[in-house]
């Protein structure tokens, strides 16, 4: 018995090709599905970023420029003021020695002690809080103390030098000016930017919040 023939099919007639299946989206939190085939990117770091650091609890490392900024305006606060406190000495003094030693001593408290209780107190200063900086201690979370924030801003008092009759000034100028020249240097070289004063103060760190 002869089988019969097949029914002609017309042009157009052939069967669509089937689709590749495709994996479903991943959900939208959560892991992806298993069997899948999804693989999530790496994970990269936004540039400039600590090794090691959590990522959502601090920013990233200050920059030398925006510290350097910030000083510089923290400077000129303190500078009027010791600028107004030694025309008063000068007024009310008789002798140039007195009025030295006392303006020497009184200028290194102020530049201490301005950084010190701003940094220990609210983690900035007013010139790092105009350049959306701030100081972690070295758990990398609360402000620096007392102690730590005085560590890590020792070199600005090095012009109690000045105690000492005009080689003292010198001396103690220079002593700030190497002090800028290393800290400088660290900040460019060390990866989370601390400089040698940071580690001092046992591992403190300035991060940019904004």
């Amino acid at each position: 018995m002869v089988s019969p023939e097949p029914f002609p099919r017309s042009p157009g007639d052939e069967p669509a090709p089937s689709a590749p299946p495709v994996a479903p989206p991943p959900p939208a939190y959560g892991p992806p599905p298993t069997g899948t085939g999804y693989t999530p990117p790496p994970f990269t770091p936004p540039m400039g970023a600590a090794p090691g650091m959590p990522m959502n609890a601090v920013g990233q490392p200050g920059g030398l420029a925006d510290r350097f900024v910030a000083r510089f305006i923290d400077g000129l606060i303190v500078g009027v003021v010791v600028v107004i406190l030694n025309f008063v000495l000068a007024a009310i003094s008789n002798s140039w020695l007195l009025t030295g030693f006392i303006s020497a001593v009184a200028t290194a408290a102020l530049y201490l002690g301005y950084f010190t209780y701003f940094e220990s107190s609210r983690g900035q200063t007013i010139g790092k809080q105009v350049m959306k900086l701030k100081v972690l201690g070295p758990d990398h979370v609360s402000n620096p103390t007392l102690e730590q924030a005085a560590r890590r801003n020792i070199f600005t008092a090095f012009g109690i030098a000045g105690v000492v009759p005009i080689i003292g000034s010198v001396l103690g100028g220079l002593a700030e000016l190497a002090a800028v020249i290393l800290i400088a240097v660290n900040i460019n070289s060390d990866p989370q930017r601390q400089h040698w004063f940071d580690k001092f103060a046992g591992g403190t760190q300035v991060i940019k919040i904004g």
